[in-house]
């Protein structure tokens, strides 16, 4: 590991530099001064969690703006807010500056690739040291393009969940570092909800309610999004994420894995024939919304092996039938991949609109999101059903700090902060991480008994959360 570190260091630093220029060019002119509409949301009581929650000192309640304040659309004051968001809950470091305007006054990615082309994926402990070893150049860096200084922030906005535990620490305390020192209210947010409501800064049009899709390396989540905090689980995967099952794939394959797997496989599958090897649809009994990409993986990896492709042998150094054979795997692999997204996305849209009928849009969010074989069969699902898709663009699909940075204004609008942390607040201080932690309570029509499923609700849902502290208003139900 020793030798590891600078090679690390100076990668990350040139991969920082280049990043910078880039992405701050196309965000700033996409997206300047977008003001979003959105519906007003009820006051939380004066602690948005239960009581055995978390103790009081850790990133976990929010804290109350008077009732006035609060009940007044959220979006028509305060628009010089200026947020900083902190995101490191798997394998990027990230953080940007936003107005509440939505200006996104700049953003950086410290990108992992080099190490997860080595390990081919994610290892949490190397993933933190990396984390650590850039998060203040990353911070600091989004501070100087965005010509600020700390103090002219208003608050931090930091990932507490989902996500790796290791690498979620590395944020948090960073993020309670900079706001004890100058004072600053501090917002935890939820991952998955900040890749459902960047969509919000992207299209101003884009109100409450509204479905998403939300799909990555961890995670495929459908949900409707009935208001900032409010989310019915309408289905999520019982075991592998898509992002999950096109990584393996492409590590069999032996593509190249420094650009992750997505963009490997949607690459080499226009050279091939979809149609070549027939590999089943996942799930196709179970009329729900679920998602199950293990069965997938087992039926690529066993074509692979029978048909003796060697993933030792770069698809570079490939012969033109060996290269051939990897693309015809690679394209069938991809359209039963998304055939499953499309059918269930379908079901979705049916159950959605059966409890609001007012939904116009299909948000799809987060890294696989970024494919444009995903994009353009969803678009064909959505317009069957008379809806919009709406996909923020890539650099803001995959993990950044501007989504962190924007969901902290939608909640500090309404009054959902933490006080500063304590300045002298001890390294080793307990905090409240939460790596697996739903965002919304299930359907019941696609409630799932699946023992992965009931493991993974070590945390009460963010929504259960927030409602479960309005005052004097009942729980949602379904």
């Amino acid at each position: 590991m020793t030798g590891l570190v600078p090679t690390l260091s100076s990668r990350i630093s040139w991969r920082l530099n280049l990043l910078h220029k880039t992405t701050q060019y196309v965000t700033i002119r996409a997206f300047k001064a977008l003001r979003i509409p959105s519906r007003p949301v009820l006051p939380p009581l004066s602690s948005a969690f239960p009581l055995n929650s978390s103790p009081p000192h850790l990133v976990s309640s929010y804290s109350n703006k008077s009732a006035a304040v609060q009940k007044q659309n959220p979006l028509s004051s305060d628009d010089n807010l200026v947020i900083l968001g902190i995101e490191t809950s798997c394998d990027d470091t990230a953080a940007a500056v936003v107005r509440s305007s939505g200006e996104i006054l700049s953003q950086v990615v410290a990108s992992q690739a080099d190490l997860l082309a080595r390990y081919g994926g994610v290892a949490p402990k190397m993933a933190e040291q990396a984390h650590a070893q850039v998060i203040d150049q990353v911070v600091q860096e989004a501070l100087d393009k965005a010509q600020l200084t700390e103090k002219e922030l208003t608050a931090v906005a930091v990932t507490i969940g989902p996500g790796l535990s290791l690498c979620l620490r590395v944020g948090v305390q960073k993020a309670r570092k900079i706001a004890g020192r100058l004072n600053l209210p501090i917002v935890g947010v939820h991952h998955m909800e900040a890749h459902a409501l960047v969509a919000r800064l992207v299209e101003k049009k884009l109100q409450f309610p509204f479905l998403a899709l939300l799909i990555s390396g961890g995670h495929n989540l459908l949900v409707l999004a009935r208001d900032l905090g409010h989310y019915i689980q309408l289905g999520t995967t019982v075991d592998d994420a898509i992002g999950e099952a096109y990584d393996k794939t492409a590590k069999w394959l032996g593509l190249d894995m420094r650009r992750s797997g997505g963009p490997a496989i949607e690459e080499l599958a226009h050279e091939g024939d979809a149609e070549a090897v027939k590999f089943r649809v996942p799930m196709k009994q179970h009329k729900d919304c679920n998602f199950s990409y293990a069965g997938l993986k087992n039926q690529v990896r066993l074509e692979i092996e029978a048909q003796n492709i060697n993933a030792e042998i770069p698809i570079s150094s490939a012969s033109s039938e060996d290269r051939g054979a990897r693309a015809n795997i690679a394209a069938s692999f991809q359209r039963v991949a998304v055939l499953h997204l499309e059918e269930k996305c379908q079901r979705a849209i049916e159950w959605a609109l059966k409890i609001e009928p007012s939904v116009k849009y299909l948000v799809a969010s987060g890294g696989v999101a970024s494919n444009k074989f995903v994009r353009s069969r969803l678009n064909q699902v959505v317009e069957r059903n008379a809806l919009q898709l709406l996909c923020p663009p890539p650099s803001l699909c995959t993990d950044n700090g501007v989504m962190i940075a924007w969901t902290g204004v939608e909640h500090f609008r309404v009054g959902r902060y933490d006080p500063p942390p304590p300045a002298n607040e001890p390294e080793d201080a307990q905090l409240d991480l939460r790596p697996r932690w739903p965002l919304g309570e299930e359907y019941a029509e696609g409630r799932s008994d699946a023992r992965s499923m009931r493991k993974a609700r070590i945390h009460p849902s963010l929504t259960s959360l927030i409602q479960a502290s309005l005052l004097g208003q009942p729980k949602p139900t379904v």
